[in-house]
């Protein structure tokens, strides 16, 4: 690990000026993305400012239905908290589905919504990857991509998938992120927060300079709905998704009346098919719609190769959330 100076900041504006008075600057929550990165030399900053003693750790529900979170509270904490249990069961599946139980209780909201990708490419600090030396090219294009490479939303320069479970969670949900900087305070919808690799992969957000999440507000819960987060993966115990799927319905009288659906571990940023949940809605639960409206979620999903199998594998996780929430 490179040297760099350290800053333990005392409150957002502080450390938004301490992240803002000098270049290549970061910022440090609860450091299981960051130190690994710094480890292992991919991410070289000149100065770390420490925010995990910040007082935006609390989870609080607001008069109009919404629950807001804020940016230090751990994925365990988020994950068993009552209020986030009751009304968003797929937020608190999410999370226990991630990482393990240690990595939870050191996680936070703030920095899995940053979560950098796992390609191997990116991590090893030596192959070409545009995410990280822009313009080296895209290894994972003609080489193994199988597992951590996205069908959806990739370009020639960059087919790494977004890692996030909660991140998926919250894509069905719908949320609204509120930034801090140095021109004051913005929200950004959750929905925009995540960009795609397009021409410019090391582009991952829409954070401006020094800008650092403050709170992630939920969108109200749909009332009667039911929710689940399926994973799939080659190994339960601890590895990332090949596919994923965050489903909320609402049911009335054996038809859909409203649906959500995002897709996990086949993206390139948490993925919402507003189109299979329009061909959801008002259908009986039946296979023949649930796998109808799967094969439109990957209707503009493309194989790289090895990873084509994640076409099938996203559609099946849809199908088969929708089975297990639908006939309860």
């Amino acid at each position: 690990m490179r040297s760099f100076e350290y800053v333990r900041a005392s409150g957002v504006e502080q450390a938004v000026d301490a992240h803002a008075a000098a270049a290549n600057t970061v910022y440090l929550a609860g450091g299981t993305t960051l130190l690994d990165l710094m480890k292992l030399d991919v991410m070289r900053p000149a100065r770390v400012v420490d925010v995990h003693k910040l007082d935006i750790a609390r989870i609080e529900r607001l008069a109009d239905g919404r629950i807001r979170i804020g940016a230090m509270v751990t994925n365990t904490n988020l994950a068993h908290d009552p209020a986030i249990r009751a009304a968003y069961p797929v937020l608190s599946q999410a999370l226990l589905n991630g990482a393990s139980t240690q990595l939870r209780n050191k996680a936070t909201t703030a920095g899995n919504v940053m979560q950098r990708v796992r390609c191997g490419y990116f991590r090893d600090g030596v192959s070409a990857c545009n995410k990280r030396d822009p313009g080296s090219g895209c290894a994972a294009a003609g080489g193994h991509n199988r597992n951590v490479h996205a069908v959806l939303g990739a370009s020639e320069q960059c087919l790494a998938a977004h890692p996030s479970d909660m991140c998926v969670a919250i894509a069905a949900i719908g949320a609204t992120v509120h930034v801090q900087g140095p021109k004051g305070a913005r929200d950004i919808d959750f929905a925009d927060f995540h960009l795609l690799p397009g021409a410019t992969p090391w582009n991952e957000h829409a954070l401006e300079a020094s800008e650092m999440i403050t709170h992630v507000t939920l969108d109200a819960p749909l009332a009667h709905s039911r929710s689940a987060y399926l994973k799939l993966r080659d190994r339960t115990s601890y590895q990332f998704a090949l596919a994923s799927s965050a489903v909320i319905v609402v049911m009335s009288g054996g038809r859909i009346r409203e649906a959500r659906v995002a897709l996990g571990g086949v993206a390139t940023k948490p993925w919402r098919v507003p189109d299979a949940e329009a061909a959801l809605r008002g259908q009986p639960a039946t296979p023949q719609v649930f796998e109808h409206a799967a094969a439109i979620a990957m209707n503009d999903a493309t194989s790289y190769g090895q990873n084509g199998f994640k076409i099938a594998l996203g559609q099946q996780a849809i199908v088969r959330n929708l089975t297990t929430l639908t006939s309860r």
